[in-house]
């Protein structure tokens, strides 16, 4: 193979790899069996649902949506329209620690009698204290409704439906000179910065390889 093949395949090679450098991905998602066992009025019930959480930017923080796939727990009578208020906790963990209070709107239909009950999208507002990647999770499910109260806790230990990787408001460092001060760059900013950086190096390389083809043909034909 000749010199130039060789060099035309190893720039390639490097090329592709600075390219999945910069495009890793900054949130995971994935859908979760959660085993609820529901506390309710009339005894004790259970049900397993998909649970799905999806995250949107918004400020200096993070909109959170909770979705459920099934239903969960019921009712031994019709829940008319408007009656029931669910609300649940979204558990946080790695980098940072706590929990997020997640709500939705009340039934917008009539809920059936011995049926299992819909849950809406519950969202709530999460707000980074610590910078790094972090899990979130399905905790307690509440259920308001004709002036009870169910609560649903998960008993299959579910892993988290969502990762994101975060970086907390005001989370800065000074410089050495003490002349102001430089954000702290999460890992996506770490990996576009090294993309970057591996974009120039290429370019670089890839221009004096072709001077150096040019003087080696230009020397071959004096």
């Amino acid at each position: 193979m000749s010199y130039q093949k060789r060099t035309a395949l190893a720039l390639a090679s490097a090329l592709a790899g600075t390219v999945v450098l910069m495009a890793a991905p900054a949130a995971h998602a994935t859908v979760v069996d959660v085993d609820y066992k529901c506390k309710t009025p009339i005894g004790d019930k259970s049900a397993v649902s998909p649970i799905d959480i999806k995250s949107v930017k918004s400020g200096g923080g993070y909109r959170l949506t909770m979705s459920f796939q099934k239903g969960v727990s019921s009712s031994p009578v019709e829940l008319g329209k408007g009656a029931m208020n669910p609300s649940a906790v979204i558990k946080v963990g790695g980098a940072d620690t706590g929990q997020v209070q997640v709500s939705g709107p009340p039934n917008s239909a009539a809920i059936p009698a011995n049926t299992p009950i819909k849950i809406s999208d519950l969202s709530g507002t999460y707000t980074p204290k610590k910078s790094g990647k972090v899990d979130f999770t399905a905790g307690v499910l509440t259920i308001k409704a004709l002036g009870t109260t169910t609560t649903c806790t998960p008993a299959n230990n579910p892993g988290p439906s969502l990762q994101l990787d975060v970086t907390a408001a005001g989370n800065a460092q000074s410089t050495p000179d003490g002349g102001g001060q430089l954000p702290k760059t999460g890992p996506l900013d770490s990996a576009v910065a090294l993309g970057t950086l591996g974009g120039t190096v290429l370019l670089t390389g890839a221009a004096g390889v072709l001077w150096l083809t040019r003087r080696g043909q230009g020397a071959a034909g004096r």
